[in-house]
Order: structure tokens, then sequence, then C-alpha cells
């Protein structure tokens, strides 16, 4: 190839007008020259061109066979990001299996569905990153702390298997505690999250995580979008791994109860296919919900009420007037004397309405005949014998009144003991 048409070609466009009319010209009339006014010519041009090249600055964007070592030293597009690199395509969306899951995804979840090299998930998870790492292999997209439905929600992405929807319910799902305040149960400890794993399974824990292997799989229900086992499951799955006081179990056992998430009787069938009833703490929780007690102060008065020679009363029994209206569910009521114990917290009487509600409660017992006895938890825990004493006296009172009390205890059953 002609030496001048070669550097002819490697000039960039952006070169000099004249330069380009310099070649046109060239090429137009060496076809009419002779061979030797033809060299003289080329040589001319070469000498123009060099001038050219040297007093006008080029930007090669086109790698010719002279720039063979510039292809070679280029950098090729890295597999991993380095620090001042953009990040991959794919990290700066969040990934829909990200959006179905509280913008939360499993390291799997991102390397395999969504195709994000490890490298980047590093980079992004790094101190100031706009990732997190919440659990081993389980990330929060997003830069802000969680909340308490992510942090359930992680736990049960770290035990699901990795091949598994962990959104099914199938592999993994949330009991305990963490299940029970996801409900709104009082007192039900968010963490350590205990998760359900289908035995042989085994999987290590980790201090927001306790992984439980279980050949009873039971049947899972959706909280807030966290796959959960049924509030019965969950209830007897706290009470079987809870390290707190006894009178912690027996209020939130009770609340599970009074809330309406269980039957009595369902949650003493779960306790003793858990094996948990043998436990003497479990099992006096137990008796006092068939009994009817709901809370720890019910069942401190019932404690109470069982070391005298009192008669027996029931426990939260649903009270309605002759015409069928509900009247009021006083915590402890005695049918046949028409006396009820009404015991009165500050946790639920803290606002002026919740107060003036419980006052027309009490006149509405009272205009249908019932004698109420009010003690605060602390009376029955600090000062028994006085309360004792009063609920005696509108007992004996009750018997000589001539006008009986109005109200009665419908379709209450007191519920027995299983053996």
């Amino acid at each position: 190839m002609n030496p001048t048409m070669r550097t002819a070609r490697t000039t960039p466009s952006h070169q000099p007008a004249h330069t380009k009319n310099t070649a046109r010209t060239t090429q137009t009339t060496t076809t009419a020259r002779t061979p030797q006014a033809t060299s003289a010519v080329h040589a001319a041009q070469a000498t123009n061109t060099v001038r050219a090249t040297h007093t006008t600055p080029t930007v090669q964007t086109t790698p010719t066979k002279s720039t063979k070592s510039t292809k070679s030293t280029m950098p090729t597009m890295p597999t991993e990001p380095t620090r001042g690199s953009r990040p991959h395509p794919l990290a700066t969306r969040t990934p829909p299996t990200a959006r179905r899951q509280l913008n939360l995804a499993t390291r799997h979840q991102l390397t395999t569905a969504a195709g994000i090299p490890p490298g980047t998930i590093t980079s992004r998870t790094r101190p100031g990153g706009p990732w997190q790492r919440l659990l081993p292999r389980v990330y929060l997209l997003q830069t802000g702390p969680p909340d308490q439905r992510q942090r359930a929600l992680a736990a049960v992405l770290y035990a699901a298997e990795p091949g598994s929807d962990p959104l099914s319910g199938d592999t993994a799902a949330l009991t305990g505690g963490a299940a029970l305040a996801l409900l709104g149960i009082r007192e039900a400890p968010y963490a350590p999250a205990d998760v359900l794993i289908r035995a042989p399974r085994r999987l290590a824990g980790a201090p927001e995580v306790r992984p439980l292997p279980t050949a009873r799989w039971p049947r899972t229900i959706t909280v807030s979008g966290i796959p959960s086992t049924r509030p019965v499951r969950a209830a007897a799955d706290f009470a079987a791994r809870a390290d707190q006081p006894a009178d912690q179990i027996r209020s939130v056992l009770a609340h599970v109860v009074q809330s309406g998430w269980c039957h009595p009787r369902d949650l003493h069938t779960e306790l003793r296919a858990s094996r948990l009833l043998t436990r003497p703490a479990i099992r006096a929780a137990a008796a006092e919900l068939l009994a009817g007690v709901r809370s720890v102060a019910e069942a401190q008065a019932r404690d109470t009420l069982s070391a005298t020679d009192l008669p027996t009363p029931l426990w939260n029994a649903r009270l309605h007037t002759p015409d069928g209206t509900f009247l009021a569910s006083p915590d402890a009521y005695w049918p046949d004397e028409g006396v009820a114990l009404e015991i009165d917290s500050a946790e639920y009487h803290y606002t002026r309405d919740s107060w003036h509600a419980t006052l027309r409660r009490r006149l509405r017992l009272e205009s249908h005949g019932v004698l109420v006895v009010s003690a605060t938890p602390s009376m029955i825990r600090d000062t028994p014998d006085e309360v004792i004493a009063a609920l005696r006296t509108f007992l004996t009172l009750a018997t000589t009144r001539p006008t009986p009390p109005t109200a009665l205890a419908r379709g209450h059953q007191q519920l027995l003991l299983p053996l």
C-alpha cells in the first residue's frame, strides 16, 4: 500500500480544511499525470501531510496496525468493581425479588436471579455504602436502619433453603416470641427470632436468629408479609424456649388467648403435644387459662382466692340482661350471690376516656343489682387480706338482700383441665 495513502486515512476527520482539499486534489490529479510526475506529486504531498500533522494536534479514535501495542494495554471490563469504578448496572436499582421482601435479598438471589457479581455486593455493603449486611448472606438494600418487620423477615431469609421461595413458608417460618410480637402481643420479645426449619436439616445460629429443627411441620400463615406459624404454635414454641420469669410466660400466654388468637383448649392441646405440661410453670399457666384467667393480675387473684374458703367464681364471664343485651365481663363473678371483682390496672386506665369507660361499666353492673369490689393488681399482691375482707362482706350481704341481681351469665362454660 502506498505510504501516502495510509497517512491520509489515519489523519482524523477534524484536521484543517486545506489538508483535506490537498488530499482530494492529489487523488484526482494522479490519474492524469505520468509516473514521473506522479512520484513528484506524491513526495510533495507526503511533505505537506507531515507538516500538517506536526502543526495540528490530533486525537486518534480508530486503532490501526501501528497501534497494536496501545490496543493490548487497554483495560478490559473488570469482573469485580475496583475503587472508583462504576457500580454494576443491576446494582443501581432494586431487584424485583427485594421489592417483594421488604427491600431484603439473599446473596443467592442477588447473584443468581439478579446477576449481580459478588464483588459488587461486597463493594456496596462496605461502611457508608448503599446496602447493609443484616445477617450472613442476607442484605438490606437501603441506607436507613431496619424496622422490626425487616429484621423478622431477614431471619426467615437466613433460615430458608437457598433454592426455595422464602415467602412460601415451606422451608422456614417465624415462630415464638418474634411471631407473637408481630401480632401485637405485649411482652413478647422480638429477638432472638425463632425460625422453624425442617428436620433433619441443621443450620448454624446467629445472635439474632435461633433455627429450630422440627419434625412436626405446622400450618403457616403470612403476618405482615412474613411467613409465620399460627399463634397457637408460636405460643407453645415461645413457652418451650423462653428464659423469662414465670410471670412473663403467664402474661404472654394469657394475652394470646385474651386477644382471641387461639382458644385455651387448643393451646393446652399444643402444649401437651410439645411435651411442655411436665414443667410446673407452664402447666399452671395452662390451667389458669382453662379456668378463664386472662392476665397475671387475675392469676394472682385466683391464687389468693384459692387459699380461702370463699366460693369459686367464674372468670371473665359474659353477663347479659334478661332481654339478651350484653352487659359486661367482670374479671371474677359469683353468679349465685351477684358479686363481681374488678381488677383495674393503671395500664388500662391511663387516659380519661378509658377511666370513664370503666366507671360506666361499673354503673351498668350496679344498676342490675351486681355488687362490685374494685381493686388494683398491687392491692391483690400487697394487701390481699383487705380485698378478701371486702369480698366476704359483699358475699354475706348478697344472701340476705330481697332483690336478686338481674344479670345473667349466658353461654359461659367453665373449661375443665384435660387429663
